[in-house]
């Protein structure tokens, strides 16, 4: 187990949508083509962004194709299902919102699959950085049924029934399919969601698109999917897993499609971990620099130890064996599994 497996990153995709701005350049150093970068897409295997490998054997070949050539040793037992269906079962982003995003909710699974074919999307963010007085959209308020939602729409008073939730640098918000939400402005986040691009937008601010004219509106499925129980918590209080020698390991999200943890390292310490073949891990590092190697007494990988610096990631393939990551300089680092069902 673990022949000729690595860690492997990817060349980052970008997106340039209307409310993107600059700040992956100017916070993290990032190279960026002229113009706006909304989202950077740093692991996917969704047909309209596919990220490259870009080191080691593998270079140079798409995350499908490598999903194609090492099949269950890259995803793990855990998505034999998504294997099954040629798919990568999750997709990582990192968004700078410097205007407020569209009020938007993503379908379930069964949903997605009779309307379009994609899957259902369930995602969560970590705040990388937040402007003083920084907000989300996080769910409606207490007692909207479906009927007042469709009639603040047709009043044009939707703002009016939404869910304000202050947010600062290391909150973690989770956003379960039927839930409306949206980025307000002055946030960067990480997000991890499933390998689905499946929106229903409802409200737009009553601001014009890059064409001048409103965007569409996807009301009736929104309506179908929403779920107008009470919202979840959000944020979530994380929840301590393990701490010990300068390894402090809390549990971020926790639901059927994957798992977040965060892991804080101080200077000159490690973690020890193992990709048994039951799942994937993917690794990002969000504050400090961070180092791969393989377990004690392992061979080399083909592509060498792995540097990690914020905001970088890394795809961990289910079968590589025991790693560890090192810091010398301490590190928050974002791990990300699919749990067993």
């Amino acid at each position: 187990m673990g022949e000729g497996l690595y860690p492997l990153t990817f060349e980052p995709m970008l997106r340039n949508y209307m409310w993107g701005g600059r700040r992956l350049e100017r916070l993290y150093g990032r190279t960026l083509p002229p113009g706006i970068v909304a989202e950077s897409w740093e692991v996917s295997a969704h047909p309209s962004s596919p990220t490259t490998v870009a080191q080691g054997p593998l270079a140079g070949l798409t995350l499908p194709e490598v999903v194609e050539r090492l099949g269950l040793d890259l995803l793990g037992e855990h998505s034999r299902d998504a294997l099954d269906r040629g798919r990568f079962p999750l997709l990582v982003k990192l968004l700078d919102a410097n205007l407020r995003l569209s009020v938007q909710v993503h379908p379930d699974d069964a949903y997605a699959r009779t309307h379009g074919g994609d899957l259902g999307k369930t995602e969560m963010w970590y705040v990388l950085y937040a402007e003083p007085g920084g907000e989300i959209i996080y769910g409606l308020r207490p007692g909207v049924t479906r009927e007042a939602f469709a009639e603040a729409v047709a009043n044009k008073a939707l703002a009016g029934i939404l869910r304000r939730v202050p947010v600062q640098a290391g909150d973690a918000i989770c956003v379960p399919s039927g839930t409306v939400h949206a980025l307000l402005s002055g946030l960067v986040v990480a997000e991890i969601q499933q390998n689905s691009d499946t929106t229903y937008r409802v409200y737009d601010w009553d601001r014009p698109g890059p064409d001048g004219r409103p965007r569409p509106l996807h009301i009736e499925r929104a309506l179908d999917v929403i779920d107008f129980g009470p919202a979840p918590a959000a944020p979530i209080p994380p929840t301590p897993v393990s701490e010990r020698n300068g390894l402090r390991v809390d549990e971020l999200v926790a639901c059927d499609k994957f798992v977040v943890e965060r892991v804080r390292l101080a200077a000159g310490t490690a973690f020890a971990g193992e990709c048994d073949g039951s799942t994937f891990e993917l690794w990002g590092a969000v504050e400090g620099r961070a180092r791969l190697e393989p377990g004690e007494g392992r061979p080399a990988w083909p592509s060498g130890a792995q540097e990690l610096c914020a905001v970088q990631w890394a795809l961990l393939p289910a079968a590589l064996g025991p790693f560890t990551v090192r810091t010398a300089e301490g590190c928050t680092l974002l791990r990300t599994y699919v749990p067993g069902q």
